[in-house]
């Protein structure tokens, strides 16, 4: 399921494309390649505020001329909305009149649960994995949309 509450980035070529994993805590962040063909995990941010979390990804967004976001979001298995997924949306929305950025909702389930399988097999403990499990997420979620752009 893909939402977009945008324009749509179709396939413009040499578009960068900036995703988020918006959680409570942290937000992860990957960034495609200037071709928008791979995704490239950069640091996980960790929350302050509101402001502050927008004034850090401007920043990004300036650094690799981000011309659209992806944001995951978060819905149950069924498909249902759930507290978080109203969360991402209200932070979509705050994101899209900030940057005046096109802003696109892509379905991120099994992304974490995907993420934390890969780091399974890397055999990293609790604390190898903090902010690793929202960057690998942020990558597959911008892997996924790029792969539905494609088509």
């Amino acid at each position: 399921m893909m939402t977009d509450k945008a324009h749509n980035t179709g396939s413009q070529p040499h578009i960068r494309i900036l995703a988020l994993d918006v959680g409570t805590k942290r937000i992860g962040m990957a960034v495609s390649d200037p071709l928008g063909i791979t995704a490239q995990g950069l640091p996980t941010l960790t929350r302050i505020s509101r402001n502050k979390d927008l004034d850090l990804i401007k920043k990004v967004v300036e650094q690799y001329e981000v011309q659209a976001v992806v944001i995951g979001l978060p819905v149950r298995m069924g498909g249902e909305a759930s507290t978080q997924t109203t969360r991402v949306e209200k932070f979509a929305d705050f994101l899209r009149s900030s940057t005046k950025l096109p802003i696109h909702l892509f379905d991120e389930r099994l992304t974490s649960w995907e993420a934390h399988q890969l780091l399974d097999e890397q055999k990293l403990d609790r604390h190898q994995r903090k902010g690793k499990v929202d960057k690998i997420a942020a990558c597959l979620i911008l892997q996924g949309f790029l792969e539905t752009q494609k088509k």
